[in-house]
């Protein structure tokens, strides 16, 4: 039973497996896992631990599944690393770690945590054959991960979900799904070619283009709005200003560029709202 489509042996299958970790999907996911816990102010390490790996596993399901559902069964893309039993196994591998990780959660903190992870690995597992075919799941499903692996993150060292998390936690799903919007539209010809049903296609180019920055101005203002009430640590406001310059330049540029530019500008106001929370440099001003 090959694993590998390039390649025979031990070495082409790590290969191929390692080809679905993709840095820039996957970070984000497990970043926002350990900002929950930062917004808790403390964290224990085997906690934070265990759900960064159930979140991981999560994000690597998703990356074999989309892989194995646009090659091998919509013949979408050109090419593909595994092949079906590699893909099979892939699979296999990953929710065994996710329930490994889950069980963690469960004996160190409870049920609750357990029901707010497994919904990343969901999401992950029918994003490319139910949700990625709907306006709706093709923009929301990777968001939606990301808010659950902060409310998760939180709870697991908390043991509650605080109004903080919450809040983060809808900021970064309007974000993202805005920039998912901008995404989707570099597909724009083929989505409709295949009549694959997202914002774009839906709405238009244009419209869609609106629709995302529109999203994207949301998020920012509510992250001001929460910062004035005092919800937010003061210098959230730096995040808002580090995105809000990326986002002006994104507006005018093509999709693939402005997506490129609108994922890294990400990063910043992660990490900025990382040093706000843990630092809050401006409290004391």
């Amino acid at each position: 039973m090959p694993i590998a489509r390039h390649g025979t042996g031990i070495l082409a299958a790590t290969r191929a497996y390692l080809s679905q970790v993709h840095p820039v999907f996957m970070l984000p996911p497990l970043a926002a896992s350990i900002f929950g816990g930062i917004l808790t102010g403390t964290v224990a390490p085997v906690e934070a631990g265990a759900h960064v790996v159930a979140i991981f596993a999560a994000v690597y399901t998703a990356h074999v599944q989309d892989g194995y559902v646009d090659f091998h069964v919509r013949g979408e893309d050109d090419d593909h690393p595994l092949t079906v039993t590699g893909c099979r196994l892939g699979l296999v591998g990953s929710t065994v770690l996710f329930a490994l990780a889950c069980t963690v959660v469960f004996m160190r903190v409870d049920a609750v945590a357990v029901a707010l992870t497994l919904p990343t690995w969901l999401i992950a597992y029918f994003h490319a054959p139910r949700l990625d075919v709907h306006p709706i799941g093709a923009t929301a499903g990777y968001p939606v991960g990301i808010g659950l692996a902060i409310l998760g993150g939180y709870y697991v060292q908390a043991g509650s979900i605080g109004t903080l998390a919450l809040a983060f936690a809808a900021v970064f799903v309007v974000l993202l799904s805005g920039i998912k919007v901008i995404d989707d539209a570099q597909d724009y010809d083929y989505d409709r070619s295949i009549r694959k049903r997202t914002v774009a296609v839906v709405l238009g180019p244009k419209r869609a283009h609106d629709v995302a920055f529109g999203l994207l101005a949301v998020a920012l203002v509510g992250v001001i709005g929460f910062a004035v009430y005092g919800a937010f640590p003061p210098g959230s406001v730096l995040a808002v200003v580090a995105f809000g310059a990326v986002a002006v330049v994104a507006r005018r540029a093509p999709p693939t560029l402005a997506t490129m530019l609108l994922i890294r500008g990400s990063y910043v106001f992660l990490a900025v709202l990382v040093a706000a929370v843990w630092f809050e440099p401006l409290a004391t001003l």
